[in-house]
């Protein structure tokens, strides 16, 4: 049975959940902040449900669609279906199983998760199909990536609390109350932004293990398109525009020295996963891809939990 278990994991490669659920977790505390981040176990262990269930049917959709070039590429021709490891019957299963499993469980947390949740299920498949017909494939993984905060903000909000501007200038209390819904709306917005980048990033780089592949295939990615350099500068670009943000969302919750230093070892991670990705060889990338990107997420959790539980008592003296 354990081996079976970790058969169908590996397939679906849920130890990868270290990317998304730390942002989707850190959502949650902040939505829940006036209970200093927690939501309740019932909330919780839902918002965890439809994170596994989001993330296996993802990667089930990628594998069940890209095992004929899975098959012909040297660095994924031992995955489970092109070997027939797992048969395309039981990845077909697994898939449709998993997305009635969200839907479930949205329709469990609250209405608005669950109407959103067929919406979420496309977007989170058709990342898997882009590599057919858009250089910018890294942009549709991230968005997909970047509906784990979000749904998770809605799992505990059941609404992202935009305020309307009519009678935001009626009086002073108005003003600041407006000014304070504003701010909250823009939390989950800001942070999904920052997630795209974060993803658009690192996705360019580790295509760039598949960069004669996928130029020989006809497949497409900005590596393939601009080139590996150019490329690798677009990442950059995208990684220190998503530390802006990163620092405008800190800002917005009004976070203070832990989340400044939280902050701070990110822009580091970000710094030396690039040092690598120029220096190093290709084998380098998967240490620069899964243990540092595993170190943003996990630091930016860490952070964001402790101001949220200890209410911003980290402060500059």
């Amino acid at each position: 049975m354990l081996s079976l278990i970790k058969k169908w994991a590996s397939f679906v490669r849920f130890s990868h959940t270290v990317f998304a659920l730390p942002f989707a977790l850190a959502a949650m505390a902040v939505a829940a902040r006036e209970n200093r981040g927690w939501p309740g176990w019932r909330t919780f262990g839902l918002v965890l449900a439809a994170m596994v269930c989001a993330r296996t049917c993802a990667m089930a959709f990628n594998r069940i669609v890209d095992r004929k070039s899975d098959a012909l590429n040297p660095r994924t021709a031992g995955r489970h279906l092109p070997t027939g490891q797992i048969s395309l019957a039981g990845a077909i299963a697994l898939c449709i199983l998993s997305a009635a499993g969200l839907i479930a469980v949205s329709c469990l947390l609250n209405p608005l998760c669950f109407y959103l949740s067929p919406v979420a299920l496309v977007a989170i498949c058709f990342y898997s199909l882009t590599k057919r017909f858009t250089d910018y494939t890294h942009v549709f993984l991230g968005l997909a990536l970047a509906l784990a905060p979000v749904g998770a903000w809605l799992a505990v909000k059941g609404e992202f609390g935009f305020a309307s501007p009519a009678g935001m200038f009626s009086s002073p209390d108005s003003f600041w109350a407006w000014e304070q819904a504003a701010r909250v709306g823009m939390q989950p917005v800001v942070l999904a932004l920052a997630v795209v980048l974060w993803l658009v990033g690192f996705d360019i780089i580790y295509s760039l293990q598949d960069y004669e592949f996928d130029k020989a295939h006809g497949l497409h990615s900005l590596v393939v398109a601009w080139g590996q350099k150019n490329a690798l500068q677009a990442a950059f670009l995208a990684h220190m525009v998503m530390c802006g943000l990163l620092l405008a969302f800190g800002l917005l919750c009004r976070f203070r020295i832990a989340y400044l230093v939280g902050w701070m070892i990110i822009v580091g991670c970000l710094v030396l996963e690039h040092w690598i990705a120029r220096r190093r060889s290709l084998d380098w990338i998967n240490l620069a891809f899964f243990r540092l990107n595993a170190v943003v997420s996990a630091v930016f959790l860490i952070v964001t939990v402790a101001e949220v539980v200890f209410q911003g008592g980290f402060r500059l003296r």
